[in-house]
């Protein structure tokens, strides 16, 4: 069995990586720590990103394709008109951010390991770290493959909700798949991270002997709503990867829940407080709306990023250190302002409130409504339920009703704006209705409201996921402590209930 070593230059140290000269995965190893790549896809936000040959695979595949004909902010480019961007773009800058986050806690945990020049990396850890790396690119990259038409909207509209409510639907969902159904959080209405986990199960089967093609399953795990156990191949990797993570802490030993909670951490920086999903979309939604309130530094942001694992407590998850906290204090306000000023925006939530009732509209026809039906139940016709779709729905129906909210949607007819209110209970607005009525002289039912929750954060006084790192200058001790507890800064905003009213534009019509 023949041996040979290069040297690898990481977080400014040089390691020596020790590898078999027989092994079948050392040009995958090579080429994933080399940044070596199939393709280059060009992006106006992440630059160049360097795509593998398996990404191509299913980045080609139709189901993923459609993602070309999604817009990520529904119809934002209404009132941003640069906001034209798709779930295709989103989702491959995801997996370049996913990417980096795993590489950047793999550097992290080579610096904070004792400084010996000549430590070997053995081959097994470097496969490993290669594997995992490949996982999480691909979970990222199909997270949100099981959006509809018109992302968020699709399911809150009336009509459509009654179909992904059918008590059926999962059934028919997974029909064709010959392999058992996945276990999912399911409470009887599917959400698109159900559709996500069964386009994804789809994409993947299409690609399975591709030996570069991280285990089915673990990719599952990793996405929301799964409860897929990982695969052999995943507790053979997190075995292999310990030692890596056990020297930046300190470590020496194995504890059986330290193995599992790696699947924990990995599936947060997929989905979670601080994930490849939201520093993606923060980045692109800001840039492609020309806002700055939607700007992180994420440089910063993972170069100041951990694996945490406290032998006191057996705590295992992200860490921040200390230095880098501000980062994640802009990384959380900047979402909460985007939600705020772009996502909640009076104009874009009327035209939000217009296209539901569009959706609905044209649900009425029975052509509509059986071709939507199919689409839910069989991936066949789901990969045809765009965007494109409705708006060509949009305009069979105006071209019958000229008064109608397909054709204010088309026509482009802004709602008429009242007012805006903060965190109205269910009879505050009622009551805040009937008053605007009055107070406009407005016949009655002709106010429609639209709301919206400005989302801040789930890290609180008992937030586990995400915890600071903090290091004694003279002892070298390490301490893992709360995030609120060290910053007073998450105790200052909440989540917040917009609702704006306005004068529907149809209902006022009929009555003139």
């Amino acid at each position: 069995m023949l041996f040979t070593t290069i040297k690898l230059v990481a977080a400014s140290r040089v390691f020596t990586l020790i590898y078999r000269t027989d092994s079948k995965y050392l040009d995958l190893k090579i080429e994933d720590l080399l940044g070596s790549y199939h393709k280059l896809i060009m992006d106006p936000v992440h630059g160049g990103i360097p795509v593998l040959e398996h990404e191509v695979k299913i980045i080609d595949h139709p189901l993923f394709q459609r993602l070309r004909f999604i817009c990520q902010n529904d119809i934002l480019s209404l009132v941003f008109p640069g906001a034209t961007h798709s779930r295709f773009l989103h989702s491959v800058g995801a997996m370049h951010v996913g990417g980096r986050m795993f590489m950047a806690l793999i550097e992290n945990s080579l610096k904070a390991a004792p400084r010996d020049h000549n430590q070997g990396i053995p081959e097994r850890s470097l496969e490993a770290i290669s594997y995992f790396h490949r996982l999480i690119r691909c979970a990222c990259l199909l997270h949100d493959s099981g959006h509809c038409s018109f992302s968020h909207q699709f399911s809150r509209t009336p009509a459509i909700r009654s179909l992904l409510a059918q008590k059926d639907r999962m059934t028919k969902l997974w029909a064709s798949c010959e392999e058992e159904i996945p276990k999912q959080d399911y409470e009887g209405f599917l959400e698109h991270e159900h559709y996500s986990l069964r386009v994804a199960h789809a994409i993947l089967d299409t690609c399975a002997l591709d030996e570069q093609m991280p285990e089915t399953r673990d990719i599952l795990a990793l996405m929301e709503t799964s409860q897929v156990e990982p695969s052999e191949a995943f507790s053979r990797h997190a075995e292999a990867i310990w030692p890596i993570l056990a020297r930046a802490r300190g470590l020496q030993d194995q504890p059986e829940h330290y193995l599992n909670g790696l699947r924990t951490l990995f599936s947060h920086l997929v989905s979670g407080e601080l994930d490849a999903d939201r520093a993606d979309y923060m980045l692109r939604d800001g840039f492609h709306s020309s806002v700055t309130i939607g700007g992180f530094n994420l440089d910063h942001l993972l170069s100041n990023l951990h694996i945490g694992i406290c032998a006191q407590t057996g705590w295992m998850g992200l860490a921040i250190s200390e230095k880098g906290l501000g980062s994640l204090e802009d990384f959380v306000y900047s979402r909460h302002q985007m939600y705020r000023q772009v996502y909640a925006h009076k104009t874009a939530q009327g035209f939000d409130w217009l296209l539901r009732a569009a959706i609905d509209e044209v649900m009425n026809e029975p052509e509509t409504l059986n071709f939507v039906d199919r689409c839910l139940s069989h991936l066949e016709g789901f990969k045809r339920l765009t965007d494109n779709y409705f708006w060509e729905a949009f305009r069979r129906y105006a071209d019958k009703h000229p008064t109608s909210y397909s054709a204010c949607i088309l026509d482009r007819v802004r709602m008429p704006y009242l007012a805006s209110r903060l965190n109205l209970s269910e009879q505050e607005e009622s009551t805040y209705t009937d008053f605007l009525t009055r107070e406009h002289e407005l016949p009655d039912n002709c106010i429609a409201t639209s709301s919206i929750t400005a989302r801040f954060t789930k890290i609180q006084d008992d937030f586990e996921d995400i915890k600071v790192l903090s290091r004694d200058p003279f002892k070298r001790d390490e301490t893992f402590k709360r995030v609120a507890h060290t910053s007073q800064f998450f105790a200052k905003f909440s989540d917040d209930r917009i609702t704006h009213f306005y004068i529907d534009p149809v209902k006022i019509k009929s009555t003139q």
